[in-house]
């Protein structure tokens, strides 16, 4: 169906219906675009009634997100253990069958592994490696009962908490110097990947078969060799891509950010871009439609976002730099402290970050090419600083877990029946910080 362009009179009700749909929802913009058809000399001004059109509707997504926001309450608040630690990363079991067999997977600074119910925030294991320290936490993608983390003393270990027993069920033993201080296992489940500290002059990227994690209960298995020559510090992140087995990007405190295909014979060929924040990174992740985009966030609260699909194009891959997140977000009568990481949402299709105070308050932020913007502030929650988060857009609700010692799950509307004491703690965090002054001589192979 053809129309003439809306400054013709005869058509021009039916045109703004259509824009009408747009900007509420009721017709995608794809279809707009196939209904009308401009025919009118004033084509350029037509144009710009379109483009402002699929404005307001990106505009109507993100205010959604941020009603959505706005309309989280806590709805439970994990009971203070005896040994109250910081919070410092959470994982949240893959879909299972019951909701009552879905769990939740925190990270302390006590050097412990703390699992709890989903659903409920009821306590129900706990897993320690003394003298190691664990770093980071994940469950497998397919069993959601498999929990891993990767140890200070050169292993990576799984347990199953199915069973009643602080005994690992399989062991991933690294080279005698490793110190693991990051790691990830990837969407099919078949390969774990961690990262070291330097020691001297080495820093590597580990890599094990991850196989049948349970077949062989205590059994200690072999790497199946390593990165060396891609960073020369300390690999603080590891993240593989949600759904490309094969890709993994890696972070470090030299700033950089590499991507590497791991299907490819060497480490040489394996290395797919360089990319530099100039700063030591804090997280990394991807984002963006097929998930082609990768961004990383710093130990000083700065902000890099590549777009790996320019590649093999003339465009410049960066899409945005912050150098401080902090003097970039305007936020009335507030102010943001730190970012914790970031988070794609997929419906939306959008980038956000997760940053706070120093008193507790969590900050949504969103993410453009234009640069970063304020969504919404949940205020209240935690007494200290935010340390993890864990959002879930299907469900809508968000874990975090702060330097309070408190895990708190929010819902959209929720009311919390029993509001526990919030405690400003001050207990020292076994985790410092790493911010260093960086090596302008970096690899060249950047773009």
């Amino acid at each position: 169906m053809y129309l003439i362009c809306p400054f013709q009179a005869v058509v021009l009700p039916h045109f703004f219906c259509l824009v009408l749909c747009l900007c509420s929802g009721w017709l995608p913009a794809e279809k707009l675009a196939q209904e009308v058809s401009c025919s009118c000399a004033d084509a350029t001004v037509c144009g710009l009634l379109l483009t402002a059109s699929g404005a307001a509707f990106e505009m109507s997504a993100i205010e959604k997100i941020e009603e959505q926001f706005a309309s989280l309450r806590i709805a439970k608040r994990s009971v203070l253990s005896e040994e109250p630690a910081y919070l410092l990363d959470i994982d949240v079991s893959g879909s299972a069958q019951s909701a009552s067999s879905r769990f939740v997977a925190v990270s302390c600074s006590n050097k412990s592994i703390r699992v709890y119910n989903r659903e409920t925030l009821n306590f129900l294991r706990e897993y320690s490696s003394c003298p190691g320290t664990l770093n980071g936490v994940r469950f497998a993608h397919v069993c959601d009962s498999l929990v891993f983390s990767a140890c200070s003393d050169g292993m990576v270990k799984c347990w199953d908490i199915r069973l009643a027993t602080q005994k690992a069920a399989q062991v991933f033993s690294g080279y005698p110097s490793n110190v693991f201080i990051s790691f990830d296992i990837n969407c099919s489940d078949l390969m774990i990947c961690a990262g070291t500290e330097k020691v001297e002059t080495d820093t590597f990227l580990v890599f094990w078969d991850a196989r049948g994690s349970t077949d062989c209960a205590s059994t200690i298995r072999e790497p199946l060799g390593v990165y060396s020559e891609s960073h020369n510090d300390d690999v603080t992140k590891i993240c593989f891509h949600p759904v490309k087995p094969s890709l993994v990007v890696s972070g470090s405190t030299d700033g950089l950010v590499n991507v590497f295909d791991i299907n490819k014979d060497n480490e040489d060929d394996a290395l797919i871009s360089t990319c530099n924040s100039d700063s030591s990174v804090s997280f990394i992740g991807w984002s963006g439609k097929d998930y082609e985009q990768i961004y990383c966030t710093t130990h000083d609260e700065g902000f890099c976002w590549w777009d790996l699909a320019q590649l093999d194009t003339e465009e410049p891959i960066m899409l945005l730099r912050v150098l401080d997140a902090r003097d970039a977000v305007c936020i009335e009568n507030g102010s943001l402290n730190y970012l914790v990481g970031g988070m794609y949402h997929e419906k939306a299709g959008r980038l956000f970050l997760i940053g706070g105070t120093a008193t507790g308050d969590v900050h949504l932020i969103s993410c453009s090419a234009a640069g970063l913007s304020l969504v919404g502030t949940l205020p209240g929650g935690h007494s200290a600083t935010v340390r993890s988060f864990c959002w879930n857009p299907a469900e809508e609700s968000l874990l975090t877990g702060g330097e309070d010692a408190q895990l708190l799950l929010w819902r959209p509307g929720a009311v919390e029946r029993s509001l526990a004491k919030k405690m400003s703690m001050k207990i020292a965090s076994s985790v410092q910080k790493r911010v260093r002054v960086h090596n302008s001589s970096l690899k060249n192979r950047k773009k």
